[in-house]
């Protein structure tokens, strides 16, 4: 699958298979995130991979999903991720404007995730707190997000937009995604110059 592709078949999956997932896939989307571009090359992202199976539905209880479509947009049980990787910022590196090197390094690893056929969901709206006690993170680590992972077991699809943004699923429970048209976002030399 070349990059462009990739990038426009890519979905957030909120209903995963329940096979393991192999350690080696999480470390080599940790990886690509790593290699990502960083301010000053400062590099303070950190990551936490989650694969144990008594702290997953732990994890789970502390995040939010798919507000829109809730509570059909939470993954119900016997469809949860398999693994969380937890995307930290070191605050003894950087604690502000980190912001463009965590979505450089999430990118890569959602992209990363979908060419080893592992369906992702960037989850920004969490119990942080819950997060930090679970998962044993210091104080001097910020916890940016956690991205859920698993093998897919649904197939959202991307739409024009219309008249709204909101996601939705159809009746045969497919979740359509509403994108912006490319003529209403794409201006050249001047703005609004189509």
């Amino acid at each position: 699958m070349d990059v462009y592709n990739a990038i426009t078949k890519r979905r957030s999956i909120r209903c995963f298979q329940q096979r393991q997932i192999p350690i080696d896939i999480p470390q080599k989307l940790v990886n690509a995130g790593r290699v990502a571009p960083s301010g000053g090359n400062l590099q303070p992202i950190e990551y936490l991979v989650v694969n144990d199976k008594k702290l997953l539905p732990e994890i789970f209880a502390t995040l939010k999903w798919a507000g829109y479509i809730a509570p059909s947009g939470t993954p119900p049980a016997g469809k949860r991720p398999t693994v969380y990787i937890v995307v930290l910022v070191n605050k003894k590196i950087v604690s502000s404007n980190y912001e463009r090197d965590v979505g450089a390094a999430v990118e890569n690893i959602l992209l990363t995730a979908l060419e080893n056929d592992i369906g992702t969901c960037w989850i920004g709206t969490a119990d942080k707190e819950a997060l930090r006690k679970i998962l044993n993170i210091p104080e001097y680590i910020i916890i940016d997000s956690v991205i859920a992972l698993g093998y897919p077991d649904e197939s959202p699809v991307m739409e024009e937009l219309s008249d709204s943004v909101k996601y939705w699923k159809d009746e045969k429970n497919i979740l359509h995604v509403p994108k912006r048209k490319l003529k209403e976002i794409m201006h050249i030399n001047r703005y609004g110059e189509k």
